[in-house]
């Protein structure tokens, strides 16, 4: 039988007695790839990240990481998890060489088997150069994959990342995209996000949490195709005037991006567009290119997050 990587079951918690910060949460993760991990700022994300990587005790439920449950051995259960938390754990005062040996040390590594993880770590993450530098003397970026470093020294099953291009520039980004990508054809990562283009970029599955309960759990297209479209883009070899869209049901605007290629919006169900289509045909309006646009992330998360405009 396949033990997945993460099981979390019914997992609730509440602080000092007071109100539930999370209420029965269930993920599952059985494969490697990128989940990424949503929610608005106190949502539960921060606290579920905690449970999961051991740091505070859970109310109730279960978590288990390998078939290794948490709350009975931590120790162990903790051996197979990477972490990197939004403000990286890092020593400014030692060399990347230094700081990923004690990260190697504190990881129960065996002592004749550091010197190999911390070249492999380095050589992965791109700072084999850097081992004798400071790590105060490094960029943002470099520190960042230094982090990435202490998270996989180990070779955990899961890499948990909470922000991970938080405050790195356009090209930093870039560089640590790269390399979760990388880390992620090996390892199962939990990413936590506010940056939306970042989930659509890096993830493939993704687990929402709003007001302390999974409000999302699927893959990334079913997320993009949450919220269903409002308007369509039509190019027509021969196109009607703006008064003979407008006077068709349930059309609310219609934009003329260019001579021929037209935004209509929506003023019900996207299945207006089927009968613009017909309309279209009947009146020989020649249609070259028919779609429908996708909601953005923004209108997506709204949505589920329970603050879209009425």
């Amino acid at each position: 039988m396949h033990t997945p990587i993460v099981s979390i079951k019914h997992l609730s918690h509440r602080y000092n007695g007071g109100n539930w910060a999370i209420r029965d949460i269930n993920i599952e993760i059985d494969k490697t790839g990128i989940v990424g991990l949503l929610g608005s700022n106190g949502a539960g994300k921060s606290t579920t990240m905690n449970i999961l990587c051991g740091v505070i005790n859970q109310t109730e439920g279960s978590v288990e990481i390998g078939g290794i449950n948490m709350r009975e051995h931590p120790e162990e259960a903790k051996k197979q998890i990477g972490f990197l938390p939004q403000n990286p754990p890092l020593y400014t005062d030692l060399t990347v060489d230094e700081y990923l040996e004690f990260a190697a040390y504190m990881r129960s590594i065996p002592e004749e088997r550091i010197k190999n993880a911390m070249d492999e770590a380095k050589e992965r993450c791109g700072i084999a150069h850097f081992r004798k530098r400071l790590i105060r003397n490094l960029s943002g970026g470099y520190r960042q994959r230094v982090g990435i470093a202490q998270a996989i020294i180990h070779k955990p099953q899961l890499v948990v990342l909470d922000e991970p291009t938080n405050g790195l520039d356009p090209n930093q980004i870039i560089e640590v995209r790269a390399l979760i990508k990388e880390i992620a054809q090996e390892h199962s990562v939990i990413f936590s996000t506010h940056i939306l283009s970042e989930v659509q970029v890096l993830c493939q599955d993704i687990k929402m949490i709003e007001q302390g309960k999974i409000v999302f759990s699927d893959t990334m297209d079913a997320f993009n195709n949450y919220v269903t479209p409002h308007s369509m883009i039509l190019v027509l070899g021969n196109p009607p005037d703006e008064h003979s869209l407008l006077a068709l049901p349930d059309i609310a605007k219609v934009e003329f991006l260019t001579a021929r290629r037209i935004r209509v919006y929506f003023n019900g169900s996207i299945a207006a567009s089927n009968q613009i289509i017909e309309h279209a045909v009947l009146n020989k309006w020649q249609v070259q290119e028919a779609y429908a646009e996708k909601s953005s992330l923004d209108e997506v998360f709204a949505e589920l997050s329970g603050k879209a405009k009425k």
